[in-house]
């Protein structure tokens, strides 16, 4: 027997869900999940802050960065939810006043969690890959390690890993260096119930 073609994702879909949950549409699947575990948070929030005074300020560093924690994007008809996005501040001009962004970023951060892992690392990356997204950052907090995915062509290599407290000097940011474990909690706890 014929299985009948199973119906594709919609916006409409996004906004029927709960408010504490994340929807994303990609490939025509409609993938929810929890909002982020606040291991999770404190890893995307102290990057964040590592890379803004240097890249998005100037403060001892280049400048000319725009960063979004968790922008919705808008990739033709893909709709997508990293934890942190960053675009060159020219190919942001004009900021756009929508609820999304349609250019697609120059580098983002997934914070890899339980809940996400699998599809962060596949079709998420395949749509990262399709539109130009040069650099793709993978923060586990459990696991205390960083990959740094570069795409050259139309495949992304592994420019370079890193893990617990070792000095992150990575692209697109290679002009600040920080200690990787700025980005962990203190204390003895790494177990997958902290995530």
């Amino acid at each position: 027997m014929r299985q009948p073609k199973k119906r594709e994702a919609t916006y409409a879909d996004i906004e029927a869900l709960p408010p504490n949950v994340v929807g994303e549409i990609v490939f025509g699947v409609l993938h929810a999940h929890p909002r982020p575990a606040p291991r999770h948070g404190v890893a995307a929030g102290e990057l964040q802050a590592e890379l803004v005074l240097t890249f998005a300020r100037g403060r001892g560093g280049p400048g000319g960065w725009i960063f979004i924690v968790e922008p919705e994007l808008h990739l033709g008809p893909h709709v997508i939810v990293p934890d942190i996005g960053g675009w060159r501040r020219e190919r942001l001009t004009p900021f756009p006043e929508t609820a999304f962004i349609e250019t697609p970023p120059d580098w983002l951060c997934e914070i890899l969690s339980p809940s996400t892992q699998q599809i962060d690392r596949t079709d998420k990356l395949a749509v990262y890959a399709a539109y130009g997204v040069n650099y793709c950052w993978y923060v586990d907090p459990i696991a205390r390690t960083l990959e740094v995915l570069a795409l050259t062509g139309d495949k992304w290599l592994l420019a370079a890993a890193f893990k617990d407290d070792d000095p992150v000097c990575a692209p697109p940011f290679e002009a600040h260096t920080f200690a990787l474990d700025v980005l962990w909690v203190p204390g003895p706890d790494t177990s997958a119930a902290g995530q």
